[in-house]
């Protein structure tokens, strides 16, 4: 049957669909519900729907933006560039009338745009998009440039660094030429990726102070990401075998990747279980889960990525700096398992 209304057709069976769905808005239905990226929140069991939390939706609101935002930006600076190189008459004049400057300063806004996207800094990213110029400045001095370089990117020591404290630490080398010094100057390499000046610097100390366990596992650690895992192994070892808890749990990770690195997976395993007895390092679980998908585990690595970036929604703006880039891993390895 149908009905008539102005001159169209309404089938009624679409009128008794608008009216159930009237019914299911009033909090009785028992439908699926979709979360805000077409996940399903509660099966047609007839239980009450399950509202997506009030911190999922906050955190998502800013990537939603981001998406949106971000090629309006690149479009208008490709629109700004195109402009600039249509409108010079040719080469000279280019670089005459400050084109050029324009167009490095433009690349530069949206290669920290890029990385504030990559880092899910969204804060940072609204202030670049809103702010451009001075903002772009503050950015890179702030955030980008105090990041851990590549080589150790992941991988940092226990602790805080501060660059500035490398021509102190060197005054302090040549009048006093104390063990510590020596080894506090080797982690402020280490942390920047200049990895052989870290080396140096730590061998210098065990020189001076041969049983410091602070350095005997810096100096592993250091030779392990220089991928020399067989000279690094006894040194690390022989710190864990002194203190199994040192740096809270850094220096045994240190073991479970030298393992790795060295071909030993069931030890590596074994060796990562120990370190998530006592804490929950992303960095830990997530070369876990990898260890177990090379096992063709798959539902122990998948619970251990889980949890990794449920914890990545929920984590400080500090820790998803430090972490950030095991954060970005757990997502790549939950799309493929």
């Amino acid at each position: 049957m149908c009905l008539e209304r102005g001159g169209g057709r309404i089938n009624a069976e679409a009128a008794e669909g608008a009216k159930d769905a009237e019914e299911n808005d009033s909090g009785t239905n028992s439908r699926l519900r979709v979360g805000c990226f077409g996940s399903p929140l509660l099966k047609d069991t007839g239980e009450t729907p399950v509202p997506l939390p009030r911190s999922s939706r906050r955190n998502s609101a800013p990537l939603r933006l981001c998406v949106k935002l971000l090629p309006f930006q690149t479009f208008v600076a490709l629109k700004t560039l195109a402009g600039l190189v249509c409108d010079s008459v040719n080469i000279g004049d280019f670089f005459r009338f400050g084109s050029f400057p324009m167009l490095l300063a433009t690349a530069f806004h949206l290669w920290m745009m890029i990385d504030a996207l990559r880092k899910r800094e969204w804060l940072w990213l609204g202030i670049l998009f809103l702010f451009p110029g001075f903002s772009t400045i503050w950015y890179f001095f702030a955030v980008y440039r105090s990041a851990p370089a590549s080589a150790t990117s992941g991988f940092e020591l226990p602790g805080a660094y501060d660059r500035k404290r490398i021509k102190e630490l060197e005054a302090q080398i040549h009048h006093l030429d104390k063990a510590h010094h020596h080894s506090q100057l080797g982690d402020l390499h280490f942390q920047r990726g200049k990895l052989e000046k870290a080396e140096a610097c730590y061998r210098a100390a065990l020189e001076r102070d041969p049983e410091d366990l602070d350095t005997r596992a810096h100096l592993g650690q250091c030779l392990l990401r220089m991928n020399r895992p067989a000279e690094a192994r006894p040194l690390i070892e022989g710190v864990i075998a002194e203190n199994p808890k040192h740096e809270y749990g850094y220096t045994m990770m240190a073991l479970a990747e030298t393992l790795t690195a060295l071909g030993e997976i069931d030890s590596a395993i074994a060796t990562w279980k120990r370190v998530l007895e006592n804490n929950s390092y992303p960095r830990a679980k997530v070369q876990l889960a990898e260890l177990y998908l090379t096992k063709n585990q798959i539902d122990l690595a998948r619970a251990e990525l889980s949890d990794v970036v449920y914890d990545a929604g929920h984590a400080p703006a500090f820790q998803k700096r430090r972490d950030g880039v095991w954060f970005r891993r757990a997502r790549s390895l939950m799309r493929k398992v």
